[in-house]
């Protein structure tokens, strides 16, 4: 699924390609996508709204639209979003079209239909409402940007140390911190040499800091080389980089970076964890706790390595969705139209 930073370059990519442009109007062909308003009043909500910005919030890409309204983009596992022709071939996965007055369309392509595409009323106080209420803010139970400014060391060490848990699935709480993911969740523990079922109320004061500063490097790295395009992520203007620079995560069994001690996998929640259990130690304290999840582990990865070389370098690989670079070539096809330059982008953009 993706997180933050593949979130954040999709948004960047939007950013240089509909800011600007008005929506004529709006389609689907499965209700269930549409959040916010009744699916039957999408089309009159979004029909001459003019997208004024393009940002993120925690998982969601956030179209700012004329009126005080927002166009929210949440991708779930399988979802895409691309920039097109009009005349440009649909395939079937394609949920949600919207038409712009320059002749491109604004495609939503989720094939496992668990992506939703919402519209939202911007209060005063900037929270994201439904359109017909003044309750119920889309992000009142997220937590906090990890990259933001104000989240600083000491902030973070106030919500860890109110919290209890594994480590893992503290990370993967949205309410917690918004915007990590499975990924990234591993990539930071393998980092910060904390091993997934450490439970947060052992933790020191120099693991926290650990912690703290490997969560928000990683995220940082991965905006930079565009994310991670494992599965079915892609951006509006390609893949990201940063598969090719993951320590732990889909590395089962391979040589950990730091000691060539085998990557190890277990399933944490139903979402596959990876570690190293020799640099990432689990402190006896936490063991008894988390024998039987080690255990299954273990017996696991003894019928995954059964599997030769080359299939599990297919699993590895195998996507469902269309690559950018699959789509029809042509001048215009993706992207922005012909003649238009790519704006800078302020400094702080990926906060």
């Amino acid at each position: 699924m993706p997180e933050l930073p593949e979130v954040e370059t999709i948004a960047r990519d939007l950013r240089g390609l509909v800011v600007g442009a008005t929506i004529t109007d709006g389609r689907f062909d499965w209700p269930r996508t549409i959040a916010g308003v009744p699916p039957g009043e999408f089309a009159g909500w979004v029909a001459g709204r003019r997208i004024e910005s393009v940002g993120r919030r925690a998982k969601f890409v956030l179209l700012e639209l004329s009126g005080e309204l927002a166009l929210t983009i949440q991708l779930k596992m399988t979802g895409q979003v691309f920039v097109t022709r009009a005349d440009a071939p649909l395939d079937r996965h394609v949920r949600v079209v919207l038409d712009l007055a320059d002749g491109r369309q604004l495609r939503f392509r989720d094939m496992r239909k668990f992506g939703r595409v919402g519209v939202y009323r911007r209060e005063a106080d900037g929270r994201l409402v439904p359109p017909s209420m003044s309750v119920g803010d889309l992000f009142g139970r997220h937590g906090p940007a990890p990259l933001a400014d104000e989240f600083t060391l000491r902030a973070f060490r106030t919500r860890l140390r109110r919290r209890k848990g594994r480590l893992k699935s503290l990370l993967l709480d949205q309410s917690f911190l918004a915007g990590v993911g499975n990924i990234y969740a591993d990539e930071a523990l393998w980092r910060a040499r904390l091993h997934p079922l450490r439970r947060a109320e052992g933790l020191r004061p120099p693991d926290e800091a650990r912690l703290y500063r490997a969560i928000r490097a990683v995220l940082v790295e991965a905006i930079e080389r565009r994310g991670s395009s494992v599965d079915d992520y892609t951006a509006p203007e390609g893949d990201g980089t940063m598969q090719e620079r993951l320590a732990v995560y889909q590395r089962t069994g391979l040589p950990c970076f730091r000691d060539g001690h085998p990557i190890r996998r277990i399933v944490l929640g139903a979402r596959s964890t990876h570690f190293c259990s020799f640099c990432q130690r689990l402190p006896v304290a936490d063991r008894a706790g988390a024998a039987a999840i080690l255990k299954a582990g273990r017996e696991a990865e003894r019928l995954a390595m059964r599997r030769t070389v080359a299939t599990r370098k297919a699993a590895a690989t195998r996507r469902r969705g269309v690559r950018w670079s699959e789509l029809p070539a042509g001048e215009g096809i993706v992207g922005r139209p012909s003649r238009t330059r790519r704006p800078v982008l302020p400094a702080n953009a990926a906060r």
